[in-house]
């Protein structure tokens, strides 16, 4: 249902309602236009000869008086009314646009407290930057692994976590005596399984990537990153983001690593390369009402940092840059930068 008041200020009258009672300027130059015409006309009938003229009634001359003395008067009231409307649509033009700037403020106070971190000018000063860095970085990561490539040969036959044979053989002594696991008796995934399994099979008939995955799942460490990774994964397309959709700016394995070491902070910022904003307030917001999703994510980067250490020590650069494309490095990415991983 429209408001009744809001179209008042259409009214062919003198005084207009919402906000606009009052003479203005153009209706005190109407009125006094008007007061001067009447006294015009008044002193040219009473001065000239011709009222007292009593020859008859003359119709004709009767409205042509009447045209001359309230046409003009009409038409100056007309054009006071015509300014008086103007202004009206120009206020309320101003306090349309006044509105839609609240709103685009307060759009933008709700962004930026939802954890970004980087104010709207900065970001895209941020966006401008790595769009100029983005080949560089590209190209910087591709000669990186290019000269890795012959002492990285024997990466398959490398475990991914050094730590997981110790492990399993330090916690697994008391079954030792009875009965050896069949787990304790699996070698230590590789890394290119280790890399195949956190990025899960591509579709159903991706048989490689179901038997990396299976693989994956008898290392105990690695088991505990991709059960982590599968659920906030699965939590995060219920809102409709899904990791393929995502192009995050990829970081020197150098970053990463320094990652690895326990730097923060501005050394390690590149690993946000996430700049979907959509998908940065989405999850944002999620963070802030959902409690089971805020532990399920705070659980999975803890994993990930755990497990990252432990894989860092073994890859080359190209094994690291290889699994900072995998869905589970993209969530990590996405939601490190959420929660302030990387300030």
């Amino acid at each position: 249902m429209a408001e009744p008041k809001k179209d008042k200020p259409i009214n062919l009258g003198i005084f207009n309602s919402a906000g606009e009672d009052g003479i203005t300027s153009a209706e005190l130059i109407a009125i006094v236009l008007s007061a001067l015409w009447i006294a015009a006309v008044t002193g040219f009938y009473v001065f000239s000869g011709d009222g007292n003229d009593a020859s008859g009634f003359d119709s004709l001359k009767f409205v042509m008086t009447l045209m001359s003395i309230f046409l003009p008067i009409a038409v100056i009231w007309i054009g006071a009314i015509a300014a008086r409307s103007a202004r009206v649509m120009r206020n309320e033009s101003e306090r349309l646009q006044a509105a839609i700037d609240a709103m685009r403020h307060t759009y933008v106070e709700q962004f930026q407290s939802a954890g970004m971190g980087v104010k709207p000018s900065f970001e895209k000063k941020l966006d401008e930057i790595a769009a100029a860095q983005k080949m560089t970085e590209s190209a910087l990561v591709t000669f990186t692994s290019s000269r890795e490539r012959d002492a990285s040969k024997g990466s398959a036959k490398k475990p991914a976590i050094a730590a997981t044979a110790e492990a399993s053989g330090s916690e697994g002594q008391s079954s030792l005596a009875l009965g050896t696991p069949a787990e304790a008796l699996d070698p230590p995934i590789s890394i290119p399984d280790f890399i195949r399994a956190l990025h899960f099979p591509e579709t159903p008939e991706d048989h490689e990537g179901f038997d990396a995955l299976r693989r994956a799942l008898r290392d105990r460490q690695t088991a505990k990153l991709v059960q982590a990774s599968q659920d906030v994964l699965t939590l995060l397309s219920q809102d409709g983001i899904y990791m393929d959709d995502l192009r995050p700016d990829r970081a020197r394995p150098e970053i990463w690593r320094s990652f690895a070491r326990g730097e923060r902070g501005r050394p390690v910022a590149a690993l946000g390369g996430v700049r979907d904003r959509s998908s940065l307030a989405l999850t944002a917001g999620r963070m802030r009402q959902d409690p089971i999703f805020r532990d399920a994510v705070h659980h999975f980067l803890r994993e990930f940092d755990k497990t990252f250490v432990e894989f860092e020590g073994n890859a080359s650069d190209e094994d690291i840059a290889a699994l900072s494309n995998t869905r589970t490095a993209r969530a990590f990415m996405l939601l490190g930068r959420v929660t302030g991983t990387f300030d």
